[in-house]
């Protein structure tokens, strides 16, 4: 190889680099964690070739390879011995994509954090996972319990905050229950300064759906009362809401998927922009490395 290859190929080797730690970035953030819950009781053996194992094993082979097609799937894996049954289901937003790669951690934070468990839930900002031995009691047993919340910082009116805080969050709280069943079970949006999301399990009814949605807002209401921020999470709804005193471009009725555009063609622009100063960087220093040799004559 000759020297003028080198640095061509560390300059390759180096954007190749970029764009595969931007990737990871990107997949890290829906695969981070938010909670687990395992249960106290324990398969009776679990061996590589125990049947709890083999079939808690298939079972993850099967959510997993389902996830390229689907960001919901159910179901349930049986022998003589067991019959496990497990559900996944990946955020309304996200691509296939981007449900496969995060469903594809699962399997692993299950098997580490809850290693033994009869039954599990793991929830990823993307993504959750839950499996249970058919017969065992779970905590989530009721539709509507509450699995975990998480309330930010003060700055509401019961904190002090800014005036017409409470009466945004009430209306906000009432958009997101309307659309999340108008919405087929995800609803994401912004009014005025405060972006809420929901979204319930696959194949829950409209009305059942609301009803869920309704009982996380009253949780929220009562246990994050004056939080600029949360997440309530229950056996089959979650929903999570963030407020933004300092933002003023808002968008305002019709102007969300504009902004939303907006944002992916600035997205893009910088994406290519990166591209053709790499691009140009790399004729640069092909150049000063022909400029050198013809000094050298």
């Amino acid at each position: 190889m000759d020297s003028t290859s080198k640095p061509f190929s560390h300059v390759v080797f180096l954007c190749f680099a970029a764009l595969f730690l931007s990737s990871v970035i990107s997949i890290s953030d829906h695969s981070s964690l938010v909670y687990k819950n395992c249960a106290n009781q324990t398969f009776t053996t679990t061996t590589p070739t125990s049947p709890h194992t083999q079939t808690l094993r298939s079972l993850f082979q099967q959510l997993t390879a389902h996830s390229n097609q689907s960001k919901f799937f159910k179901h349930t894996e049986s022998t003589d011995d067991d019959e496990i049954s497990g559900v996944y289901q990946c955020r309304g937003d996200i691509t296939n994509q981007e449900c496969h790669s995060c469903v594809s951690t699962l399997p692993d934070i299950s098997n580490t954090m809850c290693r033994e468990s009869v039954a599990a839930r793991v929830q990823l900002h993307g993504c959750y996972m839950h499996y249970k031995l058919e017969g065992t009691d779970t905590d989530d047993s009721s539709k509507e319990s509450l699995l975990h919340k998480s309330c930010g910082e003060g700055g509401g009116s019961i904190n002090g905050g800014p005036g017409g805080f409470e009466e945004m969050m009430r209306a906000a709280f009432g958009v997101l229950e309307n659309g999340v069943v108008s919405g087929k079970g995800f609803f994401k949006t912004r009014y005025e300064l405060v972006d809420v999301m929901a979204q319930c399990e696959g194949g829950l009814g409209g009305c059942e759906c609301g009803e869920c949605v309704s009982s996380g807002v009253q949780i929220a209401e009562e246990e994050c009362g004056g939080s600029v921020s949360g997440e309530i999470y229950l056996a089959e709804c979650f929903l999570s809401f963030a407020y933004h005193p300092d933002d003023e471009s808002h968008p305002g009725p019709g102007e969300e998927q504009k902004d939303k555009k907006d944002s992916n063609g600035k997205t893009l622009a910088i994406v290519v922009g990166g591209a053709a100063a790499l691009f140009f960087g790399l004729i640069f220093l092909l150049f000063l490395k022909s400029w050198g040799k013809k000094d050298e004559y």
